[in-house]
């Protein structure tokens, strides 16, 4: 939901003379032309700068290679029209939740023989490397992602009482932080039930104490959330909502509410991303000292979500080569982890949270040398940041269930009702979103 929830901003692209993923393999002089997305828009001035300097890099290391950048991402309703068109870039950006379908409509080329040659390639997540994986063979490769921990307060936690650096693990743990929060004077916990996202943090909610949104169930989906699963949740929420009121008064909130109480140091608690934590510093007049991030509660599963990139079904192997050569080098790179830190620092960017340039998808010796220069660059105390790192290596992480976006829809309904409602019946409200679930799922491919 994080990403695709965002706007994309590919639109019409300024297209090359010969297209993109098209015409010949190379240009006069033996270049091989890659056509790639992902190029931040002229808005984004920073990321801009950063990715046009890599492009002229890049170039720069490998002569036989001329890059052909375009701005914006995948767009999965203008896609297919682009791919048969031949208007669609070799090299594309994709968020988590597109590889499946991509796959299996066969839209994405098999890099299977080639991801053998990317150098590191083993140490990336497996978790991640299975997004883009379907019947042993490879489509592509990650190179950001994000799982959903628990946001909070420290300033508010020595305020009510709590120690900011032993925040909760479990629920039940949450609940009676947020009571004491509630008592010093500002909302314990808060939830966001509207726009799609109450659906999100609910299916967040349901994979933390073990549960799920959809099962397979042969060869296709059915809703798994009308159990005791979704009715601990729903409990949950009912007790810290009117047993407690430490959720406050004021509900139906959606992202940017929930952000600017935390920012304005209203809010003690709520579930998020690590991305959350520069947005209300950025946009909400936040100081990173003042926020903590942790494991999700009960760290028994959690959402996953992140990005990557596949290529062109029609690129020559040339290209391919090529285009895997450009993602690994600009995001899969521990060798320039250190130069890409220092350029952050030195032009006044953040540094310290586990969000791109530290991109939580290695293991082993690249993961202790991205932990180690994180902390020597930092920009802020990486501690208050640490128990989510920790618990995120512990916590499985599992994408968003087919259909997401409709799938939430009908879920913020029974959200809504819970906290809108101290007599809302919650076995009715799952048996309702039951039905209603299975029915989107049931035209899943």
């Amino acid at each position: 939901m994080k990403k695709s929830a965002a706007v994309l901003i590919g639109g019409v692209l300024a297209l090359s003379s010969v297209g993109c993923g098209s015409g010949s393999t190379t240009e006069p002089g033996g270049k091989v032309q890659v056509n790639i997305n992902g190029q931040p828009p002229q808005t984004q001035a920073f990321d801009r700068k950063v990715f046009d300097e890599d492009v002229a890099e890049f170039e720069a290391a490998n002569p036989d290679i001329d890059l052909v950048p375009h701005e914006g991402f995948m767009d999965p309703k203008t896609f297919s029209a682009k791919l048969a068109g031949g208007q669609l870039e070799d090299v594309f950006y994709v968020y988590f939740t597109d590889p499946a379908a991509l796959i299996a409509r066969r839209q994405a080329a098999d890099l299977t023989d080639y991801v053998k040659d990317v150098p590191h390639y083993g140490d990336i997540k497996q978790e991640l490397k299975d997004v883009f994986t379907a019947d042993g063979k490879v489509y592509g490769l990650p190179t950001a992602n994000y799982t959903m921990g628990l946001l909070y307060s420290r300033t508010n936690f020595t305020k009510a009482g709590l120690d900011p650096d032993n925040p909760p693990k479990t629920w039940d743990e949450v609940r009676a932080a947020a009571k004491k929060l509630k008592d010093a004077g500002v909302t314990g916990f808060a939830e966001y039930s509207k726009s799609n996202q109450g659906g999100w943090h609910f299916t967040t909610w349901m994979k933390s104490v073990g549960g799920d949104i959809a099962r397979k169930n042969g060869d296709k989906y059915v809703a798994d959330f009308n159990n005791d699963k979704g009715k601990e949740v729903l409990r949950r929420l009912k007790e810290m909502r009117w047993d407690d009121n430490s959720m406050g008064e004021k509900q139906l909130l959606e992202i940017g509410d929930v952000q600017n109480m935390m920012g304005a140091g209203q809010l003690g608690m709520y579930l998020a991303a690590p991305d959350n934590v520069a947005a209300i510093v950025n946009q909400f007049k936040g100081k990173y000292d003042d926020y903590g991030l942790a494991a999700i509660p009960e760290q028994k599963g959690t959402l996953l979500g992140g990005e990557g990139y596949m290529i062109n079904p029609k690129a020559t192997p040339e290209k391919i080569k090529a285009g895997l050569k450009w993602v690994q080098w600009k995001y899969l790179n521990p060798d320039r982890l250190e130069t890409n830190l220092q350029k952050y620092k030195d032009r006044g960017q953040p540094v310290g949270l586990p969000i791109p340039p530290i991109a939580d998808v290695w293991t082993g010796e690249p993961r202790s040398k991205q932990e180690e220069l994180k902390a020597k660059y930092a920009t802020m105390p990486v501690k208050n940041f640490q128990a989510y790192v920790d618990g995120s290596e512990k916590t499985k992480g599992s994408l968003e269930p087919p259909q997401a976006q409709q799938v939430y829809a009908i879920l913020d309904s029974v959200v809504q009702a819970v906290l809108t409602n101290s007599g809302a019946d919650h076995a009715a409200l799952l048996a309702d979103a039951e039905t209603k679930v299975n029915a989107v799922l049931a035209q899943v491919k």
